[in-house]
Order: structure tokens, then C-alpha cells, then sequence
């Protein structure tokens, strides 16, 4: 069993209340570094990708860089994912960590709190960052998320106002057509587009069976230790086991992981929880 990337929740705090964002029923957590180190050793014969994100901001944590070197260490790759509300409390180094394959920053998140900050003062340590990983970052990937799209186009202003703050930075015309997933802005400089989606939940309707990447492109491991399928299950509603008294290998040997695994892989979802999620309609062909 093999898989793409495996989300591991340092943190479960972000410091932020974005609407587009569930209610935080979790209590604050962080995973602290022992531990931490103990799912990478894991996880790393499954995966040579970490993603450091399922529900909290990495960028939270004043030592993040040592969470990166022990990714570094077992010879893998890591993917950060931030509102951006926390780039300039870190150094360059640190955000572009050679451990760092992907750097995600949720533009989306701006405008969706109550900040007293403008929106110029937000960009400006992403765009300091993009500066400095133009001149000497060539292989880390920044991508800047706009995953605000919806039929009622209800944040075209605010995305205008962002599109023209890029193509000021930038030099580049920046626009949003329809179907568009992403613009490049510079090189492995990305402007990621994507819907609004629905955060699965058993108080959802029924959608039905299809396929989903859950135990077949990727796990989660939340800050508590508990591992679940799918990185949209930020409660552990499928619970699968908790890396804090069971190994990862015998977490993925049971019965209920093969069933989940073995059902999506014909179009069935064998869960409630995934039966009720929307998100899963995404993969449709």
C-alpha cells in the first residue's frame, strides 16, 4: 500500500475563524515533535510526501522550521498550507525549507475574517516571499489559492482587487475565465483556482456512492494521533486507530480500511460519512 502523500495536522489551531471553514468542536492541539517524528518514520514507507495541514495553520507554530528538518531527515518532501495571515513571523529559510516541495497560501482566507489589516499589508510578506523565492528558490513550487468560486460569483469584487494587486506585482495580466484551474504568474509561481466546497458531515443529505482518494491517494493523521481516510474528516468521524497505541501498520491491516479501500475502488462508499459527502463528485469522469 502506497500513497501519494499522507496530511499529518501538526497543529489544529489557525488562530482565524473563516467562514468557509467548519466549527472547531476539536479542542487545541498540537503534536509535539517526539511524536511527530514517530508518524514520519512511519508514514515514510507508505510515502515520501508530508502534507503539513488538515484543519490548524502550521505557520502557528514558532518552531515549524524543526518539524521540517525531521521531514528533511527521512528523505521526504513536505507541503505547507497557510492563510498567510503568519509569512512574516517567519524567516525565508524556514518558509522555503528544503524539506518545503509546496508552499499553498489560501488568498481566500482574507476577506473571509475580521482583520484590521488591508489587504496591501497582507500581501506585502507574500509578495516579499515570491520575490525572494524567484531569486533563489528555483525548485519550490508557491501556489496562491483564490478557491472562492461559486455560480452566484459572490466574491468577484474581492477577486478583481486581488488580480490586480498580482498583475501590478507580477507583470502579468491575471483574469479569471470559467473552467480556468490555474495561471501561471511566474515561474513555479501559481494562482490555483477551485469552488467552495462542502465539508462532509452526518448531518449532510445522502449523495450516494462514487469514488473518493481517501486510503488510496492519501490518509490524515489528526494533532491527536487518530488516523482517518480522508483529510476532509477533521472530527476522525471514521476513526481507523490512534498512532498514540497502535502502529500505522496495524491501523492499515484492518478489515474496515480494506472494505473502505476495496469499495470506492468500485464506486461504492461503504462509509455514512462518505456517503453523505459532496466533495466526492469532484473525481466523477
Amino acid at each position: 500500500m502506497k500513497f501519494s502523500r499522507v496530511y499529518v495536522e501538526l497543529t489544529n489551531i489557525c488562530g482565524l475563524s473563516c467562514t468557509f471553514c467548519p466549527d472547531k468542536n476539536n479542542p487545541p492541539k498540537t503534536m509535539d515533535l517526539p511524536f511527530f517524528e514517530s508518524i514520519i518514520k512511519q508514514t515514510s514507507k507508505y510515502t515520501n510526501e508530508i502534507v503539513c495541514h488538515v484543519m490548524g495553520d502550521p505557520l502557528t507554530l514558532s518552531n515549524i522550521a524543526n518539524y521540517l528538518d525531521v521531514i528533511e531527515r527521512y528523505g521526504m518532501k513536505a507541503m505547507i498550507t497557510t492563510s498567510g495571515f503568519y509569512i512574516d513571523k517567519h524567516s525565508v529559510d524556514t518558509l522555503l525549507h528544503p524539506a518545503v516541495r509546496q508552499l499553498n497560501i489560501s488568498l481566500n482566507s482574507f476577506n473571509k475574517n475580521d482583520t484590521k489589516i488591508t489587504l496591501d499589508e497582507y500581501l506585502k510578506p507574500i509578495f516579499a516571499l515570491c520575490k525572494e523565492k524567484i531569486a533563489h528558490y528555483p525548485d519550490t513550487f508557491i501556489n496562491l489559492r483564490l478557491w472562492n468560486i461559486d455560480k452566484e460569483k459572490s466574491e468577484d469584487d474581492f477577486n478583481a482587487l486581488v488580480f490586480a494587486k498580482l498583475s501590478e506585482f507580477f507583470g502579468v495580466k491575471v483574469d479569471y475565465t470559467s473552467g480556468t484551474k490555474g495561471l501561471r504568474v511566474a515561474p513555479k509561481i501559481l494562482l490555483h483556482f477551485d469552488d467552495y466546497f462542502e465539508w462532509p458531515s452526518l448531518s449532510n443529505p445522502i449523495y450516494g456512492n462514487g469514488y473518493c482518494g481517501g486510503l488510496d491517494s492519501h490518509i490524515a493523521v489528526l494533532s491527536d494521533g487518530r488516523v482517518v481516510p480522508c483529510c476532509l474528516d477533521y472530527e476522525a468521524i471514521i476513526e481507523l486507530g490512534n498512532l498514540h497505541n497502535q502502529s500505522l501498520d496495524e491501523i492499515l491491516e484492518q478489515k474496515r480500511v480494506k472494505d473502505i479501500r476495496d469499495g470506492f475502488a468500485c464506486g461504492k462508499a461503504a462509509e455514512e460519512l462518505c456517503q453523505r459527502c459532496s466533495y466526492k463528485s469532484r473525481f466523477e469522469k
